[in-house]
């Protein structure tokens, strides 16, 4: 479990126990974050637009927890019907015409799915 740092009120890095598979998680996870932080900004301050960026946001945050060792798997357990929701809500608001930006991002949350059940079940 992460230490809290009491000098600066934050949290260290607790980098030593991931393995390649956390740090795949983080990766997928800040990908997806980046991608819906830069869509969510280029649709500006709408209803539409701040719901990706909050998602963006949240898979930020999630990163960063794992990073800092703080409730991994409660993250792990939340991260998995998230980013289903995710995936759902994507087809549903773009069935039939699929963006090839969208395309790469679905698949990124698949396998983001695919290790955080690994990880849940490792952990």
């Amino acid at each position: 479990m992460a230490t809290q740092n009491t000098a600066s009120g934050g949290f260290s890095l607790a980098t030593d126990s991931m393995t390649s598979l956390h740090w795949a998680g983080v990766v997928l996870a800040v990908v997806t974050g980046v991608l819906h932080l830069g869509l969510g900004a280029s649709f500006g301050l709408n209803g539409f637009g701040i719901s990706f960026i909050l998602a963006g946001v949240a898979f930020l945050v999630g990163a960063g927890a794992v990073l800092v060792d703080y409730r991994r798997r409660l993250f792990y357990l939340l991260g998995i019907p998230f980013t289903l929701g995710q995936i759902v809500a994507w087809y549903v608001v773009n069935a039939p015409s699929f963006s090839p930006l969208g395309l790469v991002d679905k698949v990124v949350q698949v396998v983001f799915v695919v290790v955080l059940v690994l990880l849940l079940r490792g952990d």
